[in-house]
């Protein structure tokens, strides 16, 4: 099985190219990446506990879903495949916003990304994919606020930065 690759991109978000997701995390290049944040009609936020295995914030609590957008993939198509993908359900998504971070791990490698926020809303429980979620929890979203400022070693960096600097754009109640 080839390696995943992700999309190269520039501060506007405009394609320069490809590179294997492994090699880019290594390099600390820019890439295209997405935030998918579910909510209930009490608007809680589900989230998930990363898979134990994974090669960097393993075990870590964040967003409903997150991952990369494949080459002629749009935005929305990518949170939805994954959001199948890692929690079994498909719901309507909508994009919020995007900024660039950048967070270098322990172990050597580096997101810097430009990250797509979308929001979506689902009632039931999911079907998790065991080899990328550890387990689930719907959670209030002052709640989770309150947490991240408590235990902010719980949490993945991306998540952290969305919940400091874009609260707005993913606390919309429908």
């Amino acid at each position: 099985m080839n390696e995943e690759q992700v999309i190269l991109v520039n501060e506007f978000d405009e394609k320069i190219g490809l590179m294997p997701k492994l090699e880019a995390h290594e390099k600390a290049v820019l890439h295209r990446a997405f935030s998918v944040f579910v909510f209930n009609s009490k608007n809680e936020l589900m989230l998930q506990q990363r898979a134990l295995h994974k090669y960097h914030s393993p075990g870590l609590w964040t967003n409903t879903c997150c991952s990369h957008q494949r080459d002629g993939e749009t935005n929305i198509e990518a949170g939805t495949r994954r959001l199948q993908e890692e929690m079994g359900f498909v719901t309507s998504l909508e994009e919020t916003t995007s900024f660039i971070y950048k967070a270098p791990f322990d172990n050597g490698l580096t997101e810097h990304e430009l990250d797509h926020i979308m929001i979506g809303y689902y009632q039931d429980a999911p079907v998790i994919n065991r080899d990328e979620v550890a387990d689930w929890k719907w959670m209030p979203l002052e709640d989770v606020r309150a947490d991240i400022k408590n235990n902010p070693q719980e949490y993945t960096a991306w998540f952290k930065i969305i919940f400091e600097k874009f609260y707005e754009h993913i606390n919309i109640i429908k």
